[in-house]
């Protein structure tokens, strides 16, 4: 047998033994086969530029002609969601803070107003500009339709001069860090609970002293409470120092209750905590435990929470997936309160998701590690 062949041959001898240490690892080997379509699945539906399902509410008087031929411009666009007419300005305000609507449409005084010589009626766009690029969109769509409008209310005389003006509510600068820097507070919180402590048991069980803490004295909810609390300790701090950061580094402005929203940093906290030890005791090895948590927490929590692109313009399929991603529910929470000055009257329905995704990720995670013991 010649040196080059028998190179070769023990090139090709190692090359197997590695594919059936790969394959053995059965649930390594699923993930490393699964991952990459869910990524290019998730990105290809997720990554949106466009808005859609856009609720618009229009402030005029329900007697007013022009308020009447508006919100029929409106209802046969199919990008808005056409909202009860709303008396004033100061009623949009009430439904900016309850997360109710996303544009608001102020008719002002001699809309239908054609005497030549006098000051030209007005129109005042609104946004949530919370996030600066949506809100920008938003504001463009609904001045495309105002101006199909306008086209549409012209006479033999010429078109009826209106002074359309757009408002950006929340984040009148429309500076972007104002929209990243709350929503990267998820992103730490997740990569230091779940992916982390599905890191730590998993290196338990690959050392073998997992089995020596099954079989000690300790109950399982003992078990996992003793290594998620270190953790949780190191999530609140870090809460903190992204929040002093975000204040007076970024400065981004925080108009809400700080205890509100250390609350429900607390709440995101252990829900992730929680899903990560579900992942360890559902994988066998740090690797698995890694591509999975990667795969389950971090990769969902910024394409699937509202972070980057919005949830509304997302196929709906996709959106009802979003339901069960514990980072859009803390998203919402923490954009309104740092940015709008939302509370509880507003956020009580995310605590509550979040707070049934914490009994149920717990029960599972218990009874898990529970039939280890058995």
């Amino acid at each position: 047998m010649s040196p080059r062949f028998e190179a070769w041959s023990t090139l090709l001898a190692f090359m197997r033994k590695e594919l059936r240490h790969l394959v053995r690892d059965r649930q390594t080997f699923v993930i490393l086969l699964c991952l990459p379509l869910a990524q290019l699945l998730l990105f290809g539906y997720a990554v949106r530029t466009d808005v859609n399902e856009i609720r618009i509410a229009i402030a005029a008087s329900a007697a007013d002609p022009a308020a009447t031929s508006l919100r029929a411009q409106f209802a046969n666009s199919d990008r808005f969601i056409l909202l009860p007419s709303i008396p004033n300005a100061a009623a949009a305000e009430r439904l900016f803070r309850s997360q109710q609507t996303d544009v608001v449409v102020v008719l002002g005084p001699r809309t239908d107003s054609r005497t030549v010589g006098v000051t030209p009626p007005s129109l005042l766009i609104i946004t949530d500009a919370s996030d600066p690029n949506t809100s920008t969109t938003m504001a463009n769509y609904a001045q495309a339709v105002v101006r199909d409008w306008q086209a549409l209310r012209s006479d033999v005389s010429g078109r009826v001069a209106i002074d359309v003006r757009a408002r950006m509510r929340y984040n009148p600068t429309l500076r972007s860090v104002n929209l990243f820097v709350p929503g990267l507070i998820a992103l730490i919180l997740t990569l230091v609970t779940s992916l982390m402590t599905a890191l730590s048991l998993s290196r338990e069980k690959e050392r073998g002293t997992m089995e020596l803490l099954l079989v000690s004295p300790l109950r399982p909810w003992q078990i996992i409470v003793g290594k998620v609390i270190p953790y949780l300790g190191l999530a609140l701090v870090n809460v903190v120092s992204v929040l002093l950061a975000a204040r007076f580094v970024f400065l981004v402005p925080f108009a809400g209750s700080y205890w509100l929203l250390m609350g429900a940093s607390v709440l995101f906290a252990l829900v992730s905590l929680a899903l990560g030890v579900l992942i360890a005791a559902l994988t066998s090895s740090q690797l698995a435990a890694t591509l999975a948590a990667l795969g389950g927490t971090l990769l969902p929590s910024t394409m699937l929470s509202g972070l980057i692109f919005p949830i509304a313009s997302m196929p709906e399929p996709l959106q009802w997936v979003t339901t069960i991603v514990p980072a859009r529910w803390f998203v919402e929470i923490i954009r309104g309160v740092m940015l709008q000055g939302t509370g509880v009257d507003v956020v009580w329905r995310d605590l509550l998701i979040l707070s049934v995704m914490l009994v149920v990720l717990l029960v599972a995670a218990i009874r898990r590690t529970s039939v280890r013991l058995a």
